[in-house]
């Protein structure tokens, strides 16, 4: 029996793979059962070339637990060991600067297991004491055994094995009893060994038998050792890629369409990614690609390693230009990593370029489905932006699609305003905003559909992408100034009159909690509403793309109330009829208070002038006073005004009648206001 040090050139690596490694032990797996992998597959490369003439025999990786003895065991029956390769491979850990990395990345496992080839003792992460039975598949070498207890010592010495191979037996510390449970090795053989390309068993397959349940004789292989990715698309058919992802995702509804990625050049790169139906939210539905390494999980979790709209995708890469066991942070920055990403990049728009072409119909009726992974590509990478252009769609009311380009032709004689801007009009929901649609379509305009998560990014996008061209929502305004062909009527009524009318129609309006409304007057026309509610495109727009994730210096426009206006149609008859009314009813109130307004007014103004040229130091104070007098006895005749406005607005039943009717019809009339209005409505009848 040899006893020896393992040669290592700091003495702090076993606490580092025992401590700092400590947050990531599961990993230890992995790094295991992939060595038991790879040992099997330099046999089969020795055989095939003739290097190795026995019998391959049965070559499952096996991976078993005595719970009685606190044991975890990987065997393989590949290439084996002699003691000159355990002195090699195992007993000497020599790297320059050891102490300074191991410093750094103490607590990034990944970092240091993949930077060092420290795969193997990983399992000192879980254990008091690894041993090593191992047989190489030279003829004539005498099987080894290999101890150690996590220290740098070890024993070595010849032992009896039957078989050629290697089982390495983990004493599972006291500290990580859980890895000595079934239901936790079979969760992470599932997850880092589900598609390895040697079979691997994990006990036997069970069945029920007499009420309860037994062990078979068949093992229980746990991988699928020849993946779809790994196969040539030509050997595939649609039903073997909707099989493996139901293998990837088994309670997911049936993906759009995929593509087979197949690159040997100037990388190598495996894989297919799926096109999901994606529910609104974008931030659940992300994360779902799987990323590997010559078959061997990497990690999920590949925001920040792949464009950010690509992690909107589900399935499968592999690649072993991606290093193993390296942190995200390493991912992020490597230059095969980019490269990766960017060819994926060109291929997914490629491949939705082609589907666009070869079959627009089909395209369209992805398209709702697809769009908000198209959208998010869009917004956040400049190279899919380029490409997808060509085929991203708009879609109207009536459900037919466009391209930007093709909706540009459609609507440019009609939707060019005096100024040379195209206005592509466009509701968020065709049933709350008929109205306002109905109108637009009366003056011969086209309404797009736009009612996505990120569409109020996506035209803000196209608007900065297109000179003068304005998307503008057909709520926003009344419909004579959405697309201002020339100046709008002037209405026809005085000064004194607009302010009666806004002053009690503004009295009227039910309070809400962080809502405003802004009261104006317009000639209409006699046909249209005697209300519209609108709502500014700028600060609506702002306001959602603040709620859906905007620029978050922008972020204060999601904390400002919701802002309307009230636009009041002088030409229709029933404004005229309340204004008639208010003016019947509260002149002779008004006209004094009217007439001492117009006298302060005046001598506001003397004064005013005659303060012109001076300094502020040469206006006489009892004229300063005079101006705070004449502004305060205005302020006070102002709300006496509007007092006398409020009572007739409060008497006057079709004024809350007509502001609950423009309300309701903007889905804005809520709680005890509706009922209110209801019981209104029914004693009117």
């Amino acid at each position: 029996m040899a006893k020896g040090t393992i040669g290592v050139t700091t003495n702090n690596i076993f606490p580092v793979i025992k401590k700092f490694l400590y947050s990531d032990h599961e990993i230890f797996l992995r790094e295991l059962v992939s060595n038991a992998v790879d040992a099997t597959q330099k046999l089969k490369t020795l055989s095939s070339v003739g290097d190795f003439k026995g019998e391959m025999g049965d070559c499952t990786v096996e991976v078993s637990l005595n719970k009685e003895a606190g044991t975890l065991t990987i065997s393989d029956k590949g290439i084996g060991m002699t003691a000159e390769e355990i002195e090699k491979y195992i007993n000497q850990i020599a790297f320059s600067g050891a102490t300074e990395f191991l410093d750094k990345y103490k607590n990034d496992a990944n970092a240091i297991i993949g930077h060092f080839g420290l795969g193997f003792y990983s399992a000192f992460m879980v254990s008091k004491q690894v041993e090593i039975i191992t047989k190489s598949y030279q003829e004539g070498a005498p099987a080894q055994h290999w101890t150690c207890d996590g220290s740098p010592e070890f024993t070595l010495e010849e032992c009896e094995k039957a078989e050629r191979g290697t089982d390495i037996i983990l004493h599972i510390d006291d500290e990580n009893k859980e890895f000595l449970e079934e239901s936790r090795i079979e969760t992470l053989l599932n997850k880092y060994c589900k598609f390895l390309p040697v079979e691997i068993a994990f006990g036997y397959k069970k069945e029920w038998k007499d009420g309860k349940e037994v062990e078979t004789s068949e093992k229980n292989i746990i991988n699928n050792t020849t993946p779809a990715w790994t196969r040539r698309p030509a050997d595939l058919t649609d039903e073997d890629y909707m099989k493996f992802y139901h293998e990837l995702y088994p309670y997911a509804e049936d993906p759009l369409f995929h593509i087979h990625l197949n690159v040997d050049y100037p990388f190598n790169l495996t894989g297919i990614l799926y096109f999901p139906r994606l529910k609104e939210n974008i931030h659940i539905e992300r994360n779902k690609i799987q990323l590997y390494c010559n078959q061997v999980f990497v990690t999920d979790s590949v925001d920040g390693i792949v464009p950010e709209y690509l992690t909107l995708l589900h399935g499968v890469l592999d690649s072993p230009d991606i290093p193993l066991n390296v942190s995200r942070s390493y991912l992020q920055a490597d230059s095969n990593v980019k490269k990766i990403s960017n060819h994926i990049t060109k291929k997914v728009a490629d491949r939705l370029f082609e589907i666009f072409k070869n079959d627009r119909a089909q395209f369209e009726e992805k398209w709702d489905a697809l769009k908000i992974f198209i959208v998010f590509g869009m917004l956040t990478d400049e190279k899919f932006y380029e490409k997808a252009k060509d085929f991203a769609l708009l879609k109207n009311i009536d459900g037919k699609y466009f391209t930007f380009e093709e909706y540009k032709e459609l609507i440019k004689g009609e939707q060019t305003d005096k100024d040379g801007n195209l206005i592509c009009l466009y509701a968020h929901n065709i049933e709350e905003q008929h109205s306002y649609i109905e109108a637009a379509r009366a003056k011969g305009y086209d309404v797009l559909l736009l009612d996505g998560q990120l569409d109020s990014h996506w035209i803000g996008q196209f608007e900065q992408k297109n000179e003068k061209t304005k998307f503008v929502r057909v709520d926003s305004d009344v419909v004579s100034k959405l697309i201002a062909k020339s100046d709008t009527p002037e209405v026809e009524l005085d000064n004194t009159q607009k302010n009666a009318l806004t002053t009690l129609f503004h009295a009227a309006i039910p309070k809400m909690e962080k809502t405003e409304f802004i009261v104006s007057v317009e000639a209409l026309g006699e046909e249209s509403l005697p209300i519209l509610v609108t709502q500014n495109e700028f600060m609506r727009r702002m306001k959602e793309m603040s709620k859906n994730g905007g620029n978050p210096m922008m972020s204060f426009y999601g904390e400002m109330p919701d802002s309307y206006s009230l636009v009041l149609n002088s030409s229709h008859r029933l404004i005229k009829e309340v204004l008639d009314a208010e003016e019947k009813e509260c002149a002779s109130a008004i006209a004094p208070i009217a007439e001492e307004i117009k006298n302060l007014d005046h001598r506001k103004l003397e004064l005013k002038k005659s303060h012109k040229d001076k300094k502020e130091d040469e206006i006489p104070s009892a004229e300063k006073e005079e101006l705070e007098t004449i502004d305060k006895q205005l302020s006070d005749l102002g709300d006496k005004r509007n007092g006398i406005y409020s009572d007739f607005a409060t008497k006057n039943p079709k004024v809350k009648q007509l502001i609950d009717l423009a309300l309701l019809a903007n889905n804005i009339l809520k709680g005890k206001d509706l009922a209110e209005f209801v019981k209104r409505s029914v004693n009117l009848l």
